[in-house]
């Protein structure tokens, strides 16, 4: 498996587990009903299925990578939903993380 499509793949997930987390969040803390809940689980379901994809059979690594995508990915989800508008800081520490998703999973070994 290439790189560009464990990325892909890292991507998806984040997708689906942010998504998730945030369609429960919306049904709950914004009132907007059982159903964005229903499907958020549906959603956090498909994310760990996605994450059963990648090529490394080590669950740890696996983890402990996508750790770093869903930081950043958070952050860009919070930007693109909900407005929120990081700072230098929390640009940084995602950098910071993306950093660490690549040596986790790419480094030779």
């Amino acid at each position: 498996m290439t790189v560009a499509k464990s990325v892909a793949l890292f991507v998806v997930a984040a997708l689906f587990e942010i998504g998730g987390a945030w369609l429960v969040w919306q049904g709950i803390r914004e009132h907007r009903g059982w159903l964005w809940v229903g499907l958020g689980i549906v959603a956090l379901g498909a994310y760990g299925f996605v994450a059963t994809l990648q090529p490394d059979a080590n669950f740890g690594r696996i983890l402990a990578a996508y750790g770093g995508v869903f930081v950043a990915g958070s952050l860009i989800w919070g930007m693109a939903m909900d407005g929120f508008r990081p700072d230098r800081w929390d640009v940084a520490g995602a950098l910071l993380c993306l950093v660490g998703v690549a040596v986790i999973m790419y480094a030779p070994r």
